[in-house]
């Protein structure tokens, strides 16, 4: 029977081309085997190129791999590249991890971010900055009532793909080491202090000894979980979004459009964010615990209602879950640091996070550095990157926070909301 190692299939196809039965399928991000079908000619074999198809009674061909290093980041995302090129700067060894195949793929955001925050972290390059925002305008979808913003140049709308592969091609310049396609399984723990992780690519298993440990994996965080901190997330704290990205649309360039409304879009808002070439991120998101349909109803629902998005066609439909919560515990522990949505640091009134994950990736690099030069990794040491954080930004994300349980979802529609609504969005 041929069987398939899920961690090493690269989805490629090259497999199915060759199976003379119909038995294998390429599905979006999985392959799968008819094995009613399957004639064991076992033709497929010879057309993996990562030795993921194999045969049931072949004993699984891994190998156990020790290594160390001094900074350990779990996440490719704008928080983990950020932190893991902030750590190699200071001249230590730095292993970055990535479960998926390809760093900034599959993109789970509306890519917008505030330029003044961009810029303190790296030059702009023109290969992944889709459209230049100098305005916004918040819609009222039950009146109609427009209220714009305008000004400078404000912030982008980025190609993330490229954005993110551009940040983890710093943290190599830096001297950060990636590991691509291996997931983490665990932590190493050592008389209670988190001291590595364990991981795996199909091929090897990775025994990872660090003096740091940096959980940068996302809203669904297993490292956090793993190293007794509370990650849980209430479903009022979580926006579950969809979004399309449609050609052929006619909107303003330079402009961002946030409409609001209980019915539209319940605890959350729809936006359209322009990217070039008549496209545009169109999406929505609704708080969980308020939701009656799931967010692509509500999102094809919107765009029903708007003729000018209707005559779009999409080419790309992302889907997920944005913490807009804060966090209910400490993100940080003996050897370890949790940053970026893991931490839940996004902003909870719009969702937005990607400048405040490159702020706490680089808050907790430059931790992390002081730990390891000072043998210091306990969480008292630790504490200091929280501390920095609550101090700085995470204030601010406090008080949004605030404001967001202040305002119900009947009442997002208000002037008042939308004057700090339109402050949040500002500095996104």
């Amino acid at each position: 029977m041929v069987t398939i190692g899920r961690d090493q299939c690269a989805y490629c196809g090259g497999c199915v081309s060759m199976c003379p039965s119909g038995a294998l399928e390429l599905a979006e991000t999985r392959l799968l085997i008819d094995q009613e079908q399957c004639s064991q000619c076992e033709l497929c074999l010879s057309g993996c190129p990562t030795g993921a198809l194999t045969l049931e009674t072949e004993p699984p061909q891994t190998a156990t791999v020790d290594r160390q290093c001094d900074v350990v980041v779990v996440g490719a995302g704008p928080a983990g590249t950020t932190a893991a090129r902030s750590a190699a700067d200071r001249g230590h060894k730095v292993l970055l991890l990535e479960k998926r195949q390809e760093i900034g793929s599959p993109v789970r955001c509306a890519e917008g971010i505030n330029r003044e925050m961009l810029l303190t972290f790296l030059q702009l390059d023109e290969c992944w900055i889709s459209a230049r925002v100098r305005r916004s305008e918040i819609v009222t979808a039950d009146t109609g009532e427009v209220r714009s913003f305008a000004g400078e140049e404000t912030g982008y709308i980025l190609e993330r793909r490229v954005f993110d592969r551009a940040l983890a091609e710093k943290a190599v310049g830096a001297g950060t080491s990636i590991l691509l396609k291996t997931a983490v399984q665990g932590l190493i723990t050592k008389n209670g202090v988190v001291r590595g992780v364990r991981a795996t690519d199909g091929h090897t298993e990775w025994e990872i000894e660090a003096r740091i440990v940096i959980g940068a994996d996302g809203v669904e965080s297993r490292v956090g979980h793993w190293a007794g901190l509370d990650c849980t997330l209430r479903p009022s704290d979580s926006l579950v979004c969809a979004q399309y990205l449609l050609a052929g649309l006619d909107v303003d360039p330079e402009c961002c459009l946030y409409y609001v409304g209980s019915d539209l879009a319940p605890g959350g808002y729809a936006w359209v964010f322009p990217k070039g070439e008549h496209r545009a991120n169109v999406g929505l998101g609704v708080q969980a615990d308020l939701a009656q349909a799931s967010a692509m109803e509500y999102l094809e629902r919107f765009i029903d209602q708007h003729p000018e998005l209707e005559r779009g066609s999409p080419v790309t439909l992302v889907a997920g879950s944005v913490p807009v919560g804060i966090a209910r515990g400490s993100i940080v522990t003996d050897g370890l640091m949790l940053v970026g949505d893991a931490a839940r640091q996004a902003d909870p009134l719009t969702g937005g996070g990607t400048a405040n994950a490159m702020l706490a990736g680089r808050l907790a690099a430059e931790v992390a550095a002081k730990a390891v030069e000072e043998g210091d990794a306990s969480a008292g040491a630790l504490k200091e990157y929280e501390r920095r954080w609550q101090e700085g930004r995470g204030r601010q994300m406090q008080r949004n926070y605030r404001l967001k349980e202040r305002f119900a979802a009947a009442g997002r529609a208000s002037h008042a909301f939308q004057r700090v609504f339109a402050v949040a969005t500002a500095g996104e």
